[in-house]
């Protein structure tokens, strides 16, 4: 059930709210076929317990030191879209048929999260299907869904093992599911907890109440931050091609030799595709919140032109000398232009841009990203073959 995967809102916090228990529903297909219990021997499984529906896993608030490792290689993109667990119910200490249920997604990052946040807590947690994403992404791309949660339950054996008819829902599951269809098909209401698993404790020692402030998704700088790991590699993959390329550019034209011009050309062209990186996938996340403009692309943009600007005077360009002028030039539109496609990469990871949004943006910003980096591209090579 956890919450923290995928941090929002431009800065401070917004408020995200269940849907409304009486909102229009398609009638979904409920899944009679029977699915395993989750296999007894993963590895941060600690144990088991009989139930009337079989033996499940029994699962610890303590995290081991592959739980942690795993989860930092997930954060830098390593294995992240197999980082799952098996579907199914699962025991958190020692529960018995009146202890709460909780429902999270079978990405281990959100299993993880929500078990060490219950210490001391016995109680029931049901993994559904998400195909290894976290519970919002989940929610909005529909694995976390109404029929997801209503053929889990009933494969699970649930109703045998309580003896209430209530689930705990991630309150961010909620654009995913129908709690009123939910109650009809399989006899279980639903409450939605808290917006950060850490809060659960509190909520459960409540009575099952949330406070305003559970309510609020925050953007936190350490939030932002946590985020920009898998954006360096997703940036650097296609890197690993354009860095050499752009090195044996350089290396054309010029009164020197092809390996003296690489070293000098070549080089820079390496740092200031580096620095680009740096400025679409790191600086832009940390600064998000304060830089002006509405648009990521814009962000990303006016980053890009700080950075283009400092290389060319650390460059110290002779402007009197045309190829000179044009290579300038050149960096002047590539550099801005790569840090605002990788700025605009990131409302993926936002929770204050909407599909809507985010796909006008697209169709104004990426055709003039791409345009504007093929023509300081074609800029850069022409200065090359002048000098």
């Amino acid at each position: 059930m956890n919450n923290n995967d995928n941090p929002p809102r431009h800065g401070d916090e917004m408020k995200i709210l269940p849907p409304s228990i009486d909102s229009a529903c398609c009638l979904p297909a409920q899944n009679e076929a029977q699915v395993s219990p989750p296999s007894l021997s993963q590895s941060f499984v600690i144990g088991s317990v009989s139930t009337p529906a079989g033996r499940l896993p029994q699962v610890s608030s303590q995290l081991r030191r592959h739980d942690y490792w795993g989860a930092v290689k997930a954060r830098w993109g390593v294995g992240r879209m197999d980082y799952a667990i098996d579907p199914g119910l699962y025991a958190l200490g020692n529960p018995d048929s009146n202890s709460p249920v909780l429902a999270t997604a079978n990405y281990k990052m959100s299993f993880d999260e929500l078990r060490k946040s219950l210490p001391g807590k016995n109680l029931w947690i049901l993994a559904l299907d998400t195909k290894g994403i976290n519970v919002w992404c989940a929610a909005g791309k529909g694995t976390f869904g109404t029929d997801e949660l209503v053929s889990r339950i009933e494969s699970s054996g649930l109703e045998k093992i309580v003896s209430h008819r209530s689930l705990i829902l991630p309150q961010l599951a909620g654009p995913g599911v129908a709690a009123h269809m939910v109650k009809k098909l399989s006899g279980f209401g639903i409450r939605y907890g808290p917006i950060k698993a850490a809060d659960i404790p509190a909520y459960m020692d409540a009575g099952f109440k949330a406070t305003p402030e559970m309510r609020l998704k925050t953007f936190t700088l350490r939030e932002r931050a946590t985020l920009i790991p898998v954006e360096l590699v997703e940036a650097f993959k296609p890197s690993l091609i354009i860095l050499p390329l752009l090195f044996l550019i350089g290396g054309i034209g010029g009164p020197s030799g092809f390996w003296a011009n690489a070293l000098n050309h070549g080089s820079f062209a390496v740092l200031a595709f580096l620095a680009a990186v740096l400025g679409g996938a790191v600086i832009h996340p940390l600064l998000l919140p304060y830089l002006p403009g509405r648009a990521f692309s814009t962000k990303g943009l006016l980053i890009g032109m700080i950075i283009a600007f400092f290389l060319i005077y650390m460059r110290g360009y002779d402007f009197l000398i045309w190829p000179e002028r044009i290579e300038a030039l050149a960096w002047l539109l590539i550099v801005p232009a790569f840090t605002a496609y990788l700025a605009m990469n990131f409302t993926g990871c936002s929770t204050y841009t909407s599909l809507s949004g985010v796909n006008k943006e697209m169709r104004w910003a990426l055709p003039l990203e791409v345009g504007t980096g093929v023509c300081g591209l074609v800029i850069w090579i022409a200065s090359r073959l002048m000098a």
